[in-house]
């Protein structure tokens, strides 16, 4: 899951992007407003983590201007501001949730896998497609009652699947979605993770479609 942290703070962008890549989630971290709306118009986040206090752009104006443009991308705003009055502004503007500082990275995690669940209509936090179960809070697999093994990136991409099950994923959607600014991408590495998935579950649970991408069945068969 690919999202963005906006923390003018070196070293609480740093924590918030190492900690929650450590709890699974592909970070892209930036340090002002600016260079935050143009990431999040060209870039598939499936979460902002957006701090008010920002330079050239502050968070409230950020988050106004992407509601104005009819954005729904979940956005939980991190800030020191603890006053009611800023929550209500906060929420009022747009937010999905607010967050006041300190915070705890799993209860962090837990409110981004929360929003991005609801964000795309999934009603139970642990995804099901016939015999294959994924649990995206406890990063776990299981397939036919057996547990599974994967690499970050396999879960990930597997996590992927089964949110979008029935619709094709280009191998551009996917390496958008998997790897964060700076990632080093080999030229197949789409196709070696799909093939780890395959041979760690069925072959026919991912399907390729010719000259498009990969989709998995919505039945799991």
């Amino acid at each position: 899951m690919r999202i963005l942290v906006v923390e003018d703070d070196p070293l609480l962008g740093d924590g918030l992007q190492a900690g929650l890549r450590q709890r699974g989630f592909d970070v892209d971290w930036l340090k002002d407003g600016v260079a935050a709306e143009l990431a999040i118009r060209g870039e598939p986040y499936k979460a902002v983590v957006l701090d008010l206090g920002l330079p050239r752009l502050g968070g409230l104006d950020l988050l106004r201007r992407e509601r104005a443009k009819g954005s729904s991308i979940p956005i939980l705003v991190l800030t020191a501001r603890d006053a009611i009055g800023d929550r209500v502004k906060g929420f009022d503007t747009g937010a999905d949730d607010y967050v006041v500082k300190p915070v705890d990275l799993d209860e962090l995690a837990a409110r981004l896998r929360a929003l991005i669940r609801r964000s795309q209509g999934e009603a139970a936090p642990v995804l099901t497609i016939g015999a294959l179960r994924l649990d995206p809070a406890a990063r776990i697999v299981t397939f036919q009652g057996e547990p599974v093994e994967l690499q970050a990136k396999e879960f990930n991409l597997l996590h992927e699947f089964m949110a979008n099950a029935g619709r094709v994923l280009t191998r551009g959607e996917i390496e958008n979605r998997l790897y964060a600014y700076g990632d080093e991408i080999e030229s197949n590495a789409v196709e070696v993770h799909v093939h780890h998935l395959r041979r760690k579950l069925a072959p026919a649970l991912i399907r390729t479609v010719r000259g498009v991408g990969y989709v998995m069945p919505r039945t799991g068969e």
